[in-house]
């Protein structure tokens, strides 16, 4: 379905593309200039989800984070990446390392979220 281009979407893609960081609704909502009400960016961010520009991070915090992988849009990571969030920095970032795990056939999963928690290199 093809989505009409909106300033508030675009506000909210800069914020992201620029970041290059998985962020928070509160966060990317402090960084946009103008005047958008929460609903509207929490609206925005899932309807990018649905259509594949940004992927949801649900970290160990229970907060929802919002990522565009830096290569996503060249496939060089894997749909199924991990995540690292950092404790002490608080930044969630994409790893390329693909998940791998084996299940029984009678499973069929669809959807993955696996976050790795530490101390990224920055704060190290």
């Amino acid at each position: 379905m093809k989505r009409r281009n909106t300033i508030s979407k675009e506000a909210v893609l800069q914020v992201l593309t620029n970041s290059r960081k998985a962020m928070s609704q509160d966060a990317i909502a402090k960084q946009i200039d103008q005047s958008i009400d929460r609903a509207t960016v929490y609206r925005i961010l899932n309807r990018f989800c649905e259509d594949e520009i940004l992927h949801k991070i649900v970290a160990d915090d229970g907060k929802q984070y919002f990522a565009v992988c830096v290569k996503c849009d060249e496939k060089l990571l894997p749909d199924n990446h991990f995540h690292f969030r950092c404790i002490k920095c608080e930044t969630i970032e994409c790893l390329p390392a693909p998940v791998e795990f084996s299940l029984e056939k009678k499973y069929n999963v669809q959807r993955m979220n696996c976050v790795l928690i530490g101390v990224c290199s920055d704060c190290s």
